[in-house]
């Protein structure tokens, strides 16, 4: 099993950053990718950032040149800088990583993000 803890969250005013982290332990084996998602109430969850064993990042287009996503996918760290925060990126944020000899993925509990305007 794996489990993935995360860590960072907060409250910050609009314009403000804060930095996401997220720790994988267990048995940790085969990553594929790292990356973070996000959910607001009401709304399905989605990609923010990822990145892959290879080095290679993905991002989604609302948050393309405000966050930037690091870390070492073998080892099962992943980092999210967030910057130039607004207040529609107030969500709870998960950790996920996809394990491609393990078949699945796992999920972190959630960090809240809230920017006030």
């Amino acid at each position: 099993q794996v489990q993935l803890v995360e860590s960072g969250g907060g409250l910050v005013q609009a314009g403000g950053s804060l930095r996401l982290s997220c720790a994988a332990s267990g048995s940790i084996v085969g990553v594929h990718t790292m990356g973070w998602y996000r959910q607001s109430p009401g709304k399905v969850r989605e990609l923010v950032a990822r990145i892959f064993s290879g080095g290679s990042e993905d991002y989604a287009d609302y948050v393309k040149g405000r966050f930037v996503i690091s870390g070492d996918v073998a080892k099962g760290s992943v980092y999210l800088q967030m910057n130039s925060l607004k207040p529609e990126d107030t969500a709870d944020y998960y950790c996920n990583l996809y394990s491609w000899s393990k078949g699945r993925e796992f999920w972190g509990q959630g960090t809240q993000v809230i920017v006030s305007s």
